[in-house]
């Protein structure tokens, strides 16, 4: 029953990046305004991925010096895979971190759109009295915290790429479900620090509801994958994100509150009986 469960919290956590998504598609100009900060990250590790590309083979002759004295078809074979093992580790950094890098450039932009889909919902709480420098800092350390863990787990899987059929078929799906995890973690951060939850406070709600948080992390790790996917759907994630942190996660609040047909100033007699349960 269990596993049951946890198949059916899989697909509850993709659809939050659904609702996130049909939630900024209602209303362009929030799609719009979010993508910007999106745009000016991408522009820099767009340029560091193609330098990366353009040196994939040196870095895998580099790192297979034991492969020199092999015949000429197996370290070349030793050489392809350590050179696809580079660049997924790459990419699985910079996805890990392209999200910490778009919220702390574009906080103002992702804090606005976060609280119009709470007031779409109802209304956002109260922000704690804490000062911006504070909010700046913890922005920062929790940015280096997820960068230094994406290193280890790049590094990790890098490693791991060179195990046949481990490499080529669980790794990836293994790297799948850990980026999503830490990605889920930083797209619901908006809302749960609007909340005055700490890192180590929000993770620990994450536990209480991981199929929904991994299947919601993973989708939005799977869509940031496709080429000009993590620009287009950042506001979206965004949403969803929040959606998922004031129905799921945020202690003491109902589940699933309906939204608003209109983009504009929400009541109470705005919100609908509709749930997600």
């Amino acid at each position: 029953m269990s596993d049951v469960r946890g198949i059916r919290g899989l697909f509850v956590g993709v659809r939050y990046l659904g609702r996130g998504v049909w939630w900024v598609a209602r209303r362009p100009r929030q799609w719009v305004f979010g993508m910007v900060p999106a745009l000016i990250v991408l522009v820099f590790y767009a340029a560091a991925l193609v330098w990366l590309a353009g040196r994939a083979d040196e870095l895998a002759v580099w790192v297979t010096p034991f492969a020199d004295s092999w015949e000429e078809q197996w370290r070349t074979v030793a050489r392809v895979i350590a050179g696809v093992a580079i660049l997924v580790a790459g990419g699985l950094v910079a996805v890990l971190t392209f999200t910490a890098a778009t919220l702390l450039v574009g906080e103002p932009f992702y804090e606005r759109i976060s609280e119009r889909v709470e007031e779409s919902c109802g209304g956002a709480p109260e922000e704690p009295d804490v000062p911006w420098t504070v909010k700046i800092g913890r922005a920062v350390r929790d940015s280096l915290i997820l960068g230094a863990v994406a290193v280890a787990f790049a590094v990790t899987f890098f490693a791991l790429g060179f195990v046949p059929v481990l490499g080529q078929f669980v790794v990836p799906v293994v790297a799948a479900v850990v980026s999503g995890w830490f990605l889920a973690g930083e797209l619901t951060s908006v809302a749960l620090e609007r909340r005055g939850l700490v890192r180590r406070e929000r993770f620990a709600l994450m536990r209480r509801e991981r199929p929904v948080v991994v299947g919601f992390g993973a989708a939005t790790f799977v869509t940031f994958l496709i080429p000009l996917g993590a620009v287009l759907v950042m506001p979206g994630a965004v949403a969803g994100g929040t959606l998922l942190a004031r129905e799921r996660l945020a202690p003491g609040e109902p589940e699933g509150p309906g939204e608003p047909a209109e983009d504009g100033p929400v009541t109470k007699g705005d919100v609908s009986a509709q749930g997600e349960h």
